[in-house]
């Protein structure tokens, strides 16, 4: 297996620490407002990820932490009037209903910044004690950048590129501009935890550093995030992990592509951003997981009403030739052919887009053996639902995907399908044939396609 480590900017040979043990944390949520596109496909790739490293056999603790305090909860909570507590409750419980619908297993763990406290304040002594960063005399304590020789590695940066080009606020509490704060002295009214340095609480990058070796160690395998996150945020917490350890913070480091809305960067100011919930409110959660696992993790994705009419009807392929096929699972000593050219593209750095070519080719397959009405057809469905489960795909009743059950707007009720396929058989019945014809035509235009067999007329729901 290869996966592409940001680090060294090329693929390489994966070997975990421990054999047959995977550690992967990956950057989670600042739970102050509702998930949107760009955590969701954070979500589902490292989810993909998870999956398939299990499939192979590994044992995966998967951490994924929530940021539940910063300056943005702070803020939202007091607009809000009400406790930064309880916004954060209330957007974890939302974070876990969007996950859960995009089919997003749970992580092994999940920490919380505000449980961590104390291991935070003692890795800021340890950088303290070792020279690595100094208290302030408003309160704070910052890091000195310019004492971790290593610094700009993960995002190849020079420091005095960095100072250069880049407008820093101007702080007289610190010793140079690129310093970044690790402990914030609490404002009046602020929540706060007891500090040898007074109250205050931590700065977002050493929540990270004390949370993944809290959970996984000095050194792990993995650490994965969004494509904003390489710099300050993964550049900082290494300088602090191998500073405070003195060891390797991370093997191998992991970034999911950025989302983009009609060719452009979401944002709120260009009035094309949307909350995963605001998405699923309209669209099958499963084609929306499927336009996310059609790209390479590490590219870009562009989400847009044509992106996601492709995504259905390349789902609604993968079910319809599953659709009416007793699945039938048989033990093999040996891999199929598709099995074998699933693992060798996944193990190229999670291809999944070739690992959705493979299903394709066996959706064919499936389709070809009922027309001929072979035996091979269940085992064919079965392999085809057993690779899709790998991508998070195709674990849903065919006929209920098909039908659309899932899908909010649909263009008629299936109680109203129900009555115009009635009036095509009472049609067909009198021998008005345009009639029958002219109700066909109306329900296709509406992307309800008829099946007529000899028990009797079916429907599926497929994009118009």
């Amino acid at each position: 297996m290869h996966i592409y480590n940001t680090l060294t900017r090329r693929k390489e040979p994966f070997t975990p620490l421990v054999a047959g043990k995977v550690s992967m944390y990956v950057c989670g949520m600042t739970v102050y407002d509702y998930c949107h596109l760009g955590h969701a496909r954070v979500m589902v790739a490292f989810d993909v990820i998870t999956r398939y490293l299990r499939e192979r056999g590994y044992d995966v603790n998967y951490v994924r932490n929530i940021t539940d305090i910063d300056d943005k909860i702070l803020k939202r909570a007091d607009e809000n009037g009400e406790s930064f507590t309880a916004l954060t409750e209330r957007m974890i419980a939302a974070m876990h209903e969007d996950e859960a619908r995009l089919f997003v297993l749970p992580p092994s763990h999940e920490p919380r910044a505000t449980g961590h406290i104390a291991d935070i304040v003692a890795m800021i002594e340890t950088l303290i004690e070792k020279g690595f960063a100094y208290a302030a005399d408003n309160g704070d304590v910052y890091y000195r950048v310019r004492k971790f020789a290593d610094y700009g590695k993960l995002n190849n940066r020079q420091l005095d590129d960095m100072r250069s080009g880049a407008r820093v606020e101007v702080d007289v509490h610190k010793e140079d501009p690129l310093d970044f704060v690790l402990w914030k002295a609490a404002k009046p009214g602020e929540a706060h935890w007891a500090s040898p340095w007074g109250n205050g609480r931590p700065g977002w990058h050493i929540e990270c550093s004390a949370m993944s070796t809290c959970c996984l160690g000095d050194t792990f395998d993995i650490h994965g995030g969004g494509p904003d996150l390489t710099f300050p945020h993964h550049e900082n917490e290494i300088a602090q992990s191998e500073a405070a350890t003195g060891k390797t913070y991370v093997n191998t480091w992991m970034h999911a592509g950025a989302v983009r809305v009609n060719q452009e960067k979401m944002s709120k100011s260009l009035g094309n951003f949307f909350t995963i919930r605001d998405v699923l409110s309209e669209h099958d959660p499963e084609v929306v997981r499927f336009l996310l696992v059609a790209s390479h993790y590490r590219s870009a994705i562009n989400y847009s009403v044509d992106s996601l009419t492709e995504a259905r009807k390349s789902l609604t392929r993968l079910y319809t030739a599953l659709e009416g096929v007793a699945i039938v699972t048989t033990a093999s000593s040996e891999p199929s052919a598709h099995r074998q050219r699933f693992t060798q593209v996944m193990d190229d750095d999670f291809n999944t887009p070739e690992a959705l070519a493979v299903l394709f080719e066996l959706a064919r397959e499936v389709n070809t053996a009922k027309q001929e009405k072979s035996d091979q057809a269940p085992k064919l469905a079965a392999e085809l639902k057993q690779l899709g489960a790998i991508l998070g795909l195709l674990q849903q009743v065919p006929q209920t995907f098909l039908k659309g059950t899932q899908q909010q707007g649909m263009p008629l009720t299936e109680s109203e399908i129900e009555a115009k396929i009635a009036q095509r058989i009472e049609a067909k019945a009198n021998r008005d044939f345009a009639q029958a014809d002219a109700i066909r035509d109306e329900l296709a235009a509406l992307g309800i396609i008829l099946k007529d067999s000899r028990e009797g007329t079916s429907w599926v729901l497929q994009a118009p």
